[in-house]
């Protein structure tokens, strides 16, 4: 199997590959194409599937297992050709096959590389940390957050105000006729939460318990429903209950209930520490974001658009295993939120970007700090997935493989080199 040539075209990443494959690979790949297909195949004087090939190639000619013999071998053809010249296929656009016979086969590749890209100025990046100091004020709202979590909702005798929930009857209307989707009994709605079309929480407040009114709203121009867009409706309003929430105390007591410690200073005491370590890790990542930002701004380099699109689909596609792992599929969820599938890949569009654009940073600056991989980076590395997934090492190895792996453990190597000689203030 040998690089016959490698022609650039427009584009330095757009490059034609013609490659040959030799006659024992070809034979072998003819042999495993007949064993597949023999059992389909009738001829006169045998029992089907068990006509020897020489017979079948006489009666329907030499080149009757030729194309799918071929494409058993273009995708390890390609990889080794791709490897001979240097390159890193990204996607493959067309195969053309030249020629084919008893001594092998000559095919054509119109290929998309990975592009050569280079980065300058990435050492000394100025980064300007968060402060992690725990303050008083973040007790405090820590604090508050967690008598939120811990209210409970009671009634009151009021006019409805923003913050409270009221319950409530509703029926909508458009140009006098109700519409699907627009009644509920009931209906626990939390006023100011702007979970409603803008207008019709709005309209609850001031009104008290008891009440029969209607309220008049318009249906925002890009409302999920086509029937509704743009639309003025009427909404009839029965109001049945006012809640509000009311919060605990903050005492020992609170404190024996919502954790195991038994004062309000042991418990503002454990709030540092957890607070402090969250200020801690947000502090590193916002540093690791900043760093990644700047790389993307220096890299340099035209990326051909389908790398872009390669990351966008592999992000859909964890998306959707993510809502098959809660129960839900790809096509309700888009339907619930009036998506198709263009806007779903644009909803990942800017991040599919920057994912890629930072991994070609970083590998370039792998590859112009000659970092390499160790034996013991790999090992180090299985352990910590193993560890993580709860899983016999062995295992790891044959699940993830080494290649895949190290070039992971490159760029982190990377990521690290920027960070250490980041002037980070």
């Amino acid at each position: 199997m040998a690089l016959k040539e490698r022609n650039n075209k427009e584009k330095e990443y757009e490059v034609e590959l013609v490659v040959s494959v030799d006659g024992e690979v070809f034979e072998k790949a003819i042999e495993a194409v007949y064993k597949r297909q023999v059992r389909k195949i009738n001829v006169q004087g045998f029992r089907k599937g068990k006509a020897p090939r020489r017979i079948i190639e006489k009666l329907y000619g030499a080149e009757v297992f030729y194309d799918d013999a071929m494409q058993d071998c273009y995708p390890d053809a390609l990889y080794e050709a791709a490897e001979e010249a240097g390159v890193k296929i990204v996607a493959v656009e067309t195969l053309e096959a030249i020629e084919a016979g008893k001594d092998g086969f000559t095919f054509k590749a119109q290929v998309v590389t990975e592009p050569t890209m280079d980065i300058n100025n990435y050492k000394g990046i100025e980064i300007e940390k968060k402060s992690t100091e725990v303050t008083e004020e973040l007790i405090e709202k820590e604090i508050e957050q967690v008598r939120e979590r811990n209210s409970r909702l009671v009634t009151v005798d009021r006019a409805a105000e923003n913050g409270d929930t009221a319950v409530i009857d509703f029926e909508g209307f458009v140009d006098g006729v109700a519409f699907e989707g627009g009644k509920a009994e009931g209906y626990n709605l939390s006023l100011g939460s702007g979970n409603f079309i803008p207008g019709f929480e709005e309209q609850i407040v001031g009104h008290t318990a008891g009440e029969e009114f209607s309220i008049n709203v318009q249906f925002p121009e890009n409302y999920a429903s086509e029937e509704l867009k743009g639309k003025a409706a009427e909404f009839k309003i029965v109001l049945h209950e006012i809640k509000t929430k009311e919060l605990p105390e903050v005492d020992d007591e609170f404190v024996q209930d919502v954790s195991d410690k038994e004062t309000l200073d042991e418990y503002k005491e454990e709030l540092r520490e957890t607070v402090g370590k969250r200020l801690k890790d947000e502090a590193e990542k916002d540093v690791d974001d900043q760093i990644s930002a700047k790389l993307i701004e220096l890299l340099e380099g035209e990326i051909p658009q389908v790398m872009f699109d390669k990351q966008a689909d592999e992000m859909i596609k964890d998306f959707e295993m993510r809502l098959r792992s809660q129960g839900l599929d790809m096509n309700t969820y888009m339907q619930y939120m009036g998506m198709d599938v263009n806007a779903l890949r644009g909803m990942y569009k800017e991040d599919a970007e920057k994912r890629v654009k930072l991994r070609l940073a970083l590998e370039t600056i792998a590859k112009k700090e000659n970092i390499e991989v160790t034996e013991a980076d790999l090992d180090e590395e299985y352990g910590k997935i193993a560890e993580t997934y709860k899983m016999d090492v062995e295992k790891v190895k044959e699940s993830v493989p080494a290649d895949s792996l190290s070039e992971d453990v490159k760029v982190q190597k990377a990521l690290n080199l920027v960070k250490d000689n980041a002037n980070i203030k």
